[in-house]
């Protein structure tokens, strides 16, 4: 089998379990955006956007690190896993002494607007920290299988994650205020507590869902020894620290923007514009289904195949076809963002569907930059991973904190595609000195520039017109086709 088909192979079984997952947790967002107006919807938003930051820290980059030195030192693959995971299991039970003592600080500190009690919060910051130490003790886990090779598996536990968490909110939002309303058997419990359009269920559906992940992976987790090896344990914190800053300039790239809206603008109106923001924003969902299920199979198959003689050419085509599928897909967002909107089932949501080329693209730029990231990682050389992204978040940072009292989060779409943009072409000039990979750069230019004027075309001067969008995005398949057709059927012809 060709390494590209085995590579190919290996994404595809990762994309239908993150397709399967994702289309499970579709069913959330226009769930969400008809059952809570944009406040509500900002407080949702808020909470997670907190919990995403804590989670980058929580797990120190030790998903990264592990395959790193599991490809490294083969013969203690055991040691280095037990390693990973007290680095990270130590690291949550001393995050949870320094912050279950001060919920009520905490709270004072992240609430934004009006709406919302300094009590509710409290309860909310609770459940997260939950949720937090439960996802961070799974992080190991998760790789380990991904690491044996176990897709199937993997992808099982994310998908009955996701089944218990659409379940009990299906639960909390239709079937129990059904049983109230029309007094079935259970309704007078039922009402005795239950607190019709509370957004704190949500979070509870949240915790849940992580208790019956961390059960599932009992298997991997009894794999786990109590005992460190300093050696191994020293070398995997110094790999892995550059690793953590640039995981988290990249959390604070995908939401600090949503953080900064919540303090920035006027409390009268926060929460509806970061609810706004956020609900259009998750129509990139189209773009980020893909870009994950790249992440999950090639950062596996690119430590794997470092050593082999021709592993730069074979990363380059990878590039090739990266770019192309994803340009595609960006076109054709945009050619049918006027069915697509209905994803966020909720008219007072699409006065923000202005924000959706620039976050698409943004989108874009992140997925080029994860795959030219390559380059550092396999060179041991994560501190440039550092700069890149720490660079990135100084854009977010200032940017937003320029712009957004002036053009609110039409502000935070922009900044977020300069922000990609430079990490993109940071990680490319800096590659190609320090760890060279021969990419096909004028010919990914070309699809990414034509990419962009049809998206313009399609969005601004058309309109939003589903028709002209479409034969757009038909003259670009085409063009694809013919420059590459001959080339794909040769790959895929190969055994």
């Amino acid at each position: 089998m060709s390494t590209a088909k085995k590579f190919a192979g290996q994404t595809a079984l990762y994309g239908l379990t993150t397709i399967v997952q994702r289309l499970l947790s579709s069913v959330l967002t226009p769930l969400y955006t008809t059952t809570y107006n944009p406040a509500v919807y900002g407080i949702f938003t808020t909470m997670f956007s907190y919990a995403s930051i804590f989670n980058a820290i929580l797990s120190f980059g030790m998903e990264t690190t592990f395959f790193r030195y599991m490809n490294k030192m083969p013969e203690k693959k055991r040691e280095v896993y037990n390693n990973g995971f007290w680095a990270v299991a130590l690291l949550t039970g001393l995050f949870l002494l320094l912050t279950f003592p001060f919920v009520h600080q905490i709270a004072g500190f992240i609430k934004i607007g009006k709406n919302t009690s300094q009590a509710e919060y409290e309860q909310y910051i609770k459940y997260f920290l939950g949720i937090l130490v439960l996802d961070n003790l799974c992080v190991l886990p998760f790789a380990k299988l991904r690491a044996d090779g176990r897709p199937m598996v993997y992808g099982l536990v994310k998908v009955v994650n996701i089944v218990v968490m659409v379940t009990l909110n299906l639960v909390f939002i239709f079937v129990i205020p059904y049983i109230i309303r029309n007094h079935l058997a259970g309704a007078q419990w039922c009402a005795s507590w239950f607190h019709g359009g509370w957004v704190g269920y949500i979070f509870i559906s949240n915790l849940v869902a992580s208790g019956v992940t961390f059960l599932m992976l009992t298997p991997q987790l009894a794999w786990i020894q109590f005992n460190f090896d300093r050696s191994i344990f020293s070398n995997m914190l110094l790999y892995s620290w550059p690793v953590l800053v640039a995981n988290l300039s990249y959390i604070v790239n995908e939401n600090f923007d949503k953080l900064l809206l919540g303090k920035m603008l006027d409390p009268s109106y926060s929460e509806h514009d970061v609810g706004v923001y956020s609900g259009c924003a998750k129509l990139s969902i189209f773009l980020s289904i893909f870009i994950q299920a790249f992440r999950l199979g090639a950062e596996p198959f690119f430590f794997s195949h470092a050593k082999n003689k021709n592993a730069g050419q074979t990363y380059a085509r990878i590039m090739d076809y990266f770019v192309i599928t994803i340009c595609i897909m960006f076109v054709g967002i945009v050619a049918n963002v006027q069915i697509l909107k209905y994803y966020v089932n909720n008219h007072n949501y699409w006065v923000g569907l202005d924000v959706v080329p620039p976050l698409l693209f943004g989108y874009v730029a992140l997925g080029i930059y994860m795959n030219l990231s390559v380059w550092y990682k396999l060179s041991d050389q994560t501190k440039y991973g550092l700069y890149i992204s720490g660079i990135g978040a100084i854009v977010t940072i200032v940017f937003n904190y320029l712009f957004i009292p002036t053009y609110s989060y039409m502000a935070s779409a922009w900044v977020s595609f300069a922000a990609y943009t430079c990490m993109m072409i940071m990680s490319y000039v800096w590659g190609q000195k320090n760890y060279p990979i021969p990419y096909n750069v004028k010919k990914n230019l070309v699809y990414i520039i034509i990419s962009m004027v049809f998206v313009y075309l399609s969005f601004y001067v058309f309109k939003r017109n589903i028709f002209v969008g479409n034969a757009l995005l038909v003259i670009f398949l085409a063009g694809a086709y013919f420059k590459e057709g001959k080339e794909l059927k040769a790959i895929f012809s190969r055994r």
